[in-house]
C-alpha cells in the first residue's frame, strides 16, 4: 500500500464563540478550511487560541504556516499602549496571548502567515502599531462595517477598489494595480509598526494590505476577506496560492529536502 504524502499543516487561528449562548467553543469558519485545502493545497488545523490548551512553542512545532483569521473581538488596546473605551467593542484576551507572540516568532523564524481582518491588525500591533477604535468616525473615511441585513453573498460582496503600490509585493502578485475586495471591519491600522509595510489602500486612505520587511517568510496580510470564494476570485486565489506554495516550502526546508526561498 502507497502512503500518501503528508500535506503541509495550517494552523488556523479559532475564535471563542458560544453555540446557543451557553456552550463554549472555539470555532473556523468553513470557508477558511475550504481556502486552505482547496486553494492553497494544505491541511486546515484550528487551534485552540487560547494559552490554558496550547502554548506557542507547540504551535510553531507542529504546523508549517498558519492563517491569522478575522474574529468579532479586537485586540485589546492595552497591547498598543492605549486605554479600553466602548468605541474598541469586545475582546478576546486569551486569543491576544497567543497571536502576538506567534506572529512574532514567526516573522524571526520566517514561518510563513497570512493574515485576515482581526489577523492584519494583530500582524501591526504585535510589531509595535497601532489602531482605530472605529474608522467610520474619522474624517472622509467610509463605512468599512459588515452590512448589518442581507444574505451572506451580500454581506461578503466586493465593495470597495483597493489599490496597491506600484511594482509592489501586492500589484506583482495579482498582477494589477486595483482589485475589488469586500470590506467587513470596524478597526483599522493607526500607526504602522516600524516593519510594517502599507502596500494597499481603500480609496479613503484606510491601509489594506500589509507585509513585514525585510522578513525572511511569507507575511502578507489583508484587511479584507479573501477566504470568501476563494477559489473562484481573481484576488483572493492568487493570495492563498502563494501562501500555499510558502508553507510547503517552508515544510520542506524543515525536512531537510529544500532550500527555503525567500518570500514576502
Amino acid at each position: 500500500m502507497t502512503r500518501t504524502a503528508r500535506r503541509p499543516v495550517v494552523g488556523i487561528i479559532g475564535n471563542m464563540n458560544l453555540i446557543n449562548q451557553e456552550y463554549p467553543v472555539h470555532a473556523g469558519g468553513t470557508m477558511n478550511s475550504e481556502a486552505v485545502a482547496g486553494v492553497a493545497g494544505c491541511l486546515p488545523l484550528i487551534i485552540p487560541s487560547d494559552p490554558r490548551f496550547v502554548t506557542v512553542d507547540e504551535l510553531l512545532d507542529l504546523c508549517d504556516g498558519f492563517l491569522l483569521t478575522g474574529g468579532r473581538p479586537n485586540v485589546h488596546p492595552s497591547e498598543y499602549g492605549e486605554e479600553e473605551t466602548p468605541a474598541h467593542g469586545c475582546f478576546d484576551r486569551c486569543r491576544d496571548a497567543i497571536t502576538l507572540p506567534l506572529i512574532r516568532a514567526c516573522v524571526d523564524r520566517g514561518q510563513p502567515f497570512l493574515g485576515i481582518c482581526r489577523g492584519f491588525q494583530e500582524v501591526n500591533v504585535a510589531l509595535g502599531g497601532t489602531l482605530h477604535p472605529e474608522i467610520r468616525d474619522l474624517p472622509g473615511r467610509m463605512n468599512h462595517r459588515m452590512p448589518p441585513d442581507g444574505t451572506i453573498e451580500e454581506k461578503f460582496a466586493l465593495r470597495h477598489p483597493v489599490r496597491f503600490a506600484k511594482g509592489g509585493v501586492f500589484h506583482r502578485l495579482m498582477g494589477a494595480e486595483e482589485v475589488m475586495t469586500n470590506t467587513l471591519h470596524g478597526q483599522g491600522i493607526a500607526r504602522p509598526a516600524p516593519r510594517v509595510v502599507i502596500d494597499g489602500e481603500a480609496p479613503d486612505g484606510t491601509p489594506e494590505a500589509i507585509y513585514v520587511k525585510d522578513a525572511p517568510g511569507f507575511t502578507l496580510s489583508v484587511q479584507w476577506h479573501p477566504e470568501w470564494n476563494a477559489a473562484g476570485d481573481p484576488v483572493s486565489r492568487p493570495l492563498f496560492t502563494a501562501f500555499g506554495a510558502a508553507v510547503a516550502d517552508y515544510a520542506a526546508h524543515r525536512n531537510g529536502a529544500t532550500p527555503l526561498a525567500r518570500r514576502a
